[in-house]
């Protein structure tokens, strides 16, 4: 199942990838002639948008290899990588569009109105179409999401370079490409700071947030009347979807089957918390690990 959606999420991938592309030269071209900030921010966040979801549908092509002898957990975490990186990247086009903009108020630019709301129109219906296509995907893969929040990025930039537009045609205010190019560089650096800081979580191998990780040992001795006592428990992820543990699990009398302890303990952590990678260290007396 799980190849199926990783098949299934390239493939929403590559089609945006084709899409965003092949806009992407339009939109520079029309940058330049019309003049416009709008238009040629959202052109170089294109530029990376394009560069992040070529890295994205390698990322999946990349984590479908199975383990070796050097990655014996596999190549899932490469998604990770790649979602990282898009947010890092999304960071940098805010930067550079900030940059600019201060640049803008210092020595105004005229715009050519007409030419910038045709590309921003037609850059806004290539940008729906891609960001239809990527949020039909998993909503939990991180891979995913990176490339999504970065077609969002594009989409909203179009919104704006179309606004800018219209009031440049009716007004003449050129100012106000700037300020809807700075607007959309806070939106876009909202979602990339929360995708740099949720995909940092996984390379930090933290615990998932949704995870009380007290109320599981609790629920599991409870829950197991030859479990006496949980300890040294780590629980981490390869990718948000795919969560490991270790735990020791000291026995209340050395009676007890620790085949079936170790089974039962698996099965409660399958079904109820979804880790499907568990690691149980069984004891009988005190923690070989305290000496």
């Amino acid at each position: 199942m799980d190849h199926d959606h990783n098949a299934s999420n390239m493939r929403r991938v590559v089609v945006a990838l084709i899409l965003t592309g092949a806009f992407m030269v339009v939109e520079v071209i029309g940058g330049i002639l019309s003049g416009s900030l709008a238009l040629l921010a959202d052109a170089g966040h294109m530029l990376t948008d394009t560069m992040a979801l070529a890295l994205a549908a390698v990322a999946f092509h990349v984590s479908k290899r199975p383990p070796d002898a050097q990655l014996t957990f596999g190549y899932q975490r490469f998604q990770i990588l790649a979602a990282f990186v898009n947010g890092l990247s999304l960071i940098l086009i805010v930067g550079w569009i900030l940059f600019e903009a201060m640049q803008r108020f210092i020595t105004p630019r005229d715009v050519v109105g007409p030419t910038m709301l045709v590309v921003a129109t037609a850059g806004l219906l290539v940008n729906i179409v891609a960001f239809a296509i990527l949020h039909t995907g998993d909503k939990d893969n991180l891979n995913i999401r990176g490339a999504a929040l970065h077609v969002a990025g594009d989409l909203l930039g179009s919104v704006a370079a179309i606004v800018a537009a219209i009031v440049i045609i009716y007004t003449g205010w050129m100012t106000i490409d700037p300020i809807l190019s700075i607007a959309v560089a806070m939106l876009i650096l909202k979602s990339a700071w929360v995708l740099v800081t949720r995909s940092a979580h996984v390379l930090l191998e933290g615990a998932p947030e949704w995870l009380d990780v007290d109320q599981m040992q609790t629920k599991i001795v409870a829950v197991l009347p030859a479990v006496a006592e949980i300890h040294h428990v780590h629980v981490w992820g390869l990718t948000p979807q795919d969560l490991m543990l270790t735990m020791h699990v000291r026995l209340r009398d050395e009676t007890s089957n620790p085949t079936t302890i170790i089974r039962d303990v698996k099965s409660l952590l399958q079904r109820d918390y979804g880790i499907g990678h568990s690691t149980i260290e069984i004891e009988v007396d005190d923690c070989a690990d305290h000496g």
